[in-house]
């Protein structure tokens, strides 16, 4: 048996196709395995998005390349430098880029001397999330094209995954035991936006889920000028879909929205989130922001600042400016220091913080359900997911305290005894 190792880099939608790669090795001749000293073959599926992820990319391949196993190199860093690593990068046995998986299958039997590696293939998949949770990807590529970001240029234009496929492999995941399901895509919003008539759209698609009969379902990365009212009622009426908004909105300064060829500037955005709380009072809301923009200065920044103050979201991410090579944002002129930028990042950061710390103390004597995902370091003690905090390690945890003994998938009751700055903390409920 030949054995197989993966390492799978940057977002949830990369680690689909890291699924997909696993599942096309036939289970009579491969084995998987998470040592790569012992790996015959060692895939490295890449992300090319920021200078960090980049980093880490190149910081990968060198690592496996220590092993003895053949090393495979694909994803988005494949895909956005695939002559400059052919030719500067030995190591690597195979190079394949997204615009080339269609050939990986028979470029894997070339390096393997193996028949029968099977195409990758959306229904066929190794979930690496556990017995109970998956990521649904229902379309691919970005037709925003945001003057920070270089998805467009390595995912391409924005394509809808067809319908029933989508609903063929949530069955598939619903009868493996699945329980909870995230959508996700690079623009979740518009789903079916290049169907004829636009339908179904991602309105349908949630009801279509939903006669499936999983425990949770959750969207990830909603544009803010695409929510339309449609879709905020229909998650707020819904027992099955989390009352969670994943929307980035980046800044809250309108000449740095233009700046950065946002589709809605802050009033536009503010008046969503308003909207969203009036009609869904329990929402959960997470956002991205970008510091450190081309053009950013301290105006800018307080203005940032008073829309957190005012929104008050639930979890927050941010990341410094991270110039990318053929976006508009890498040649236009005033870009900040990288000193500046990690300044500007950390003050949201402090703001942030104390408005997650008094929000989480709101949840104190309230009673979570969710799933079990583990244990904690602590005797006794287990991490719940409700509809609290996604599965992706951006949001905060949630530890609790159960004497009988609890596994992974299990659906319980906590509640909540106390909050710190990300975490709450509870215990099981009878």
């Amino acid at each position: 048996m030949k054995k197989i190792g993966l390492v799978s880099l940057g977002c949830a939608k990369n680690l689909v196709d890291s699924e997909m790669m696993l599942a096309m090795f036939p289970r009579d001749r491969f084995v998987i395995t998470a040592s790569p000293e012992q790996a015959d073959f060692i895939i490295v599926n890449t992300c090319g998005f920021i200078g960090d992820a980049k980093r880490e990319s190149i910081d990968t391949i060198f690592e496996m390349s220590k092993y003895p196993g053949k090393l495979i190199v694909v994803g988005c860093l494949a895909e956005r430098y695939y002559e400059e690593l052919k030719g500067t990068m030995p190591e690597a046995d195979l190079i394949v880029p997204i615009r080339d998986y269609k050939e990986l299958a028979s470029r894997l039997e070339e390096l393997t001397g193996e028949q029968g590696i099977a195409p990758m293939n959306p229904l066929a998949r190794v979930v690496s999330t556990g017995d109970y949770s998956a990521y649904l990807r229902i379309s691919e590529g970005c037709d925003n094209f945001c003057a920070f970001c270089a998805i467009p240029l390595i995912r391409g234009r924005f394509r809808s995954r067809p319908y029933e496929e989508i609903l063929a492999e949530a069955r598939i995941l619903k009868e493996k035991g699945i329980k909870e399901i995230s959508l996700i895509s690079q623009d979740t919003t518009v789903y079916g936006k290049d169907f004829p008539g636009k339908k179904p759209d991602i309105c349908d698609l949630l009801r279509g889920l939903e006669e499936i009969g999983f425990y949770s379902i959750r969207l990830l990365y909603l544009y803010p000028s695409e929510i339309p009212d449609e879709l905020i009622d229909l998650i707020a009426k819904s027992t099955q879909i989390a009352h969670y908004f994943d929307i980035p909105v980046q800044c809250a300064s309108n000449k740095q929205l233009k700046a950065m060829r946002r589709h809605s500037d802050q009033k536009e955005t503010e008046e969503l989130f308003l909207k969203i709380k009036q009609k869904c009072p329990d929402a959960i809301l997470r956002t991205t922001l970008i510091a450190g923009f081309p053009g950013e200065n301290e105006v800018d920044q307080a203005k940032t600042i008073a829309f957190l103050k005012k929104i008050r979201f639930d979890h927050m991410g941010v990341f410094p400016y991270s110039r990318e090579e053929g976006t508009l944002g890498d040649k236009l002129p005033h870009q900040c220091r990288e000193s500046t930028k990690k300044k500007r990042a950390e003050e949201l950061l402090k703001v942030q913080r104390s408005i997650s710390y008094e929000n989480n103390k709101t949840h104190v004597g309230e009673i979570m359900e969710g799933l079990v995902i583990g244990k904690g370091k602590k005797p006794n003690e287990y991490l719940l997911r409700s509809y609290w905090n996604a599965p992706d390690d951006i949001d905060g945890r949630i530890l609790f305290k159960s004497e009988e003994p609890l596994k992974e998938g299990d659906v319980v009751k906590v509640k909540i005894t106390f909050a710190m700055v990300y975490d709450l903390y509870g215990e099981l409920s009878r």
